[in-house]
């Protein structure tokens, strides 16, 4: 099999309110909420995980509830600062007037490398876009009775990544991820894998005097980009020591295995297997119905339990 990074996996960020980033993303995005668990690192805050019907790689959609009065982060340099939904053509009408309805921010749909997109912010002020794909996309869409098919998210388009310098990042894509560039418009460059047809973009856009910008509420805490399995993550992770970045030993997250680093301009990236998969301690129809705990937290459940807020 050959070793290639398979676009992006998923992508995790920070909210507040666990109730209400639960029925943002579940409700008026009408995204499968996939998964209940905890953060392994702080086993009293939730980890949310939402996708399609069975959380394919390129649909994930993850976030770290931490709860009301969390500091507020600020977009800005060494962080992912848009995230890009893949819709079917001729659906942003339907989303303007969802967004009308439930009171969400939205900008006028506009266009760039020649396709129509929607920017909106989520409760908690991170940044999306919905874009009408000029690819085609034939990945099944996960349906509510308010979100039907024809206008239902696909999953990830791309992500954007803002950088002061775009030189070191674009290394990392093109010499250890195998991406190329594939269009620039002004200061917005954008990168592509043709090892899978979806989620396979990355923009980088350089801002050379854009200030830091903080990772806490509303911000993405980080990227992770999909790989078969584990012989081809370990592959990886030789090639990215080798190049002279410091990685983390292989960590297993219990529906996928992970390593971490920071890439040179400051974006924590993650890569992730698909194996196990999210159906390893649930069925496929009881997906995201129960809080899932790993093992080492089990002995702990009721006390979890009683201090997580319910949501569903």
């Amino acid at each position: 099999m050959e070793n290639k990074i398979l676009g992006l996996h998923h992508i995790t960020a920070i909210a507040g309110d666990a109730k209400r980033n639960f029925n943002f993303y579940s409700n008026i995005l009408g995204l499968r909420f996939i998964k209940k668990t905890v953060n392994f690192d702080d086993p009293g805050t939730y980890h949310f995980y939402f996708g399609d019907e069975v959380g394919s790689a390129g649909t994930i959609l993850t976030f770290f509830p931490w709860g009301e009065g969390i500091q507020q982060g600020r977009k800005g340099s060494g962080m992912a600062t848009e995230i890009g939904y893949s819709v079917p053509k001729g659906s942003l009408d339907f989303w303007q007037k969802r967004f009308e309805k439930y009171n969400v921010i939205y900008n006028k749909p506009a266009e760039k490398f020649g396709e129509k997109y929607l920017t909106f912010l989520d409760p908690d002020g991170l940044k999306l876009e919905l874009i009408e794909s000029k690819t085609e996309d034939n990945r099944k869409a996960w349906e509510t009775d308010e979100v039907k098919a024809d206008v239902a998210t696909k999953g990830f388009h791309n992500i954007t990544l803002t950088l002061n310098d775009i030189k070191p990042t674009a290394a990392v894509l093109t010499e250890i991820f195998g991406y190329k560039l594939i269009d620039q418009d002004v200061n917005r460059y954008r990168y592509a894998t043709d090892a899978v047809e979806n989620a396979a973009i990355v923009d980088l856009v350089e801002l050379a005097d854009e200030k830091r910008g903080l990772n806490a509420n509303g911000t993405v805490h980080h990227v992770a980009f999909r790989v078969k399995n584990d012989e081809i993550l370990m592959h990886f992770r030789e090639k990215i020591e080798a190049y002279g970045l410091s990685i983390t030993p292989q960590i297993d997250r219990q529906y996928f295995h992970s390593l971490y680093f920071r890439e040179p301009g400051g974006v924590l990236f993650e890569i992730a297997t698909d194996n196990p998969g999210f159906t390893v301690d649930e069925s496929l129809e009881e997906l995201g119905k129960n809080l899932k705990l790993p093992a080492q937290y089990e002995p702990q459940r009721a006390a979890i339990e009683a201090h997580l807020v319910k949501i569903n």
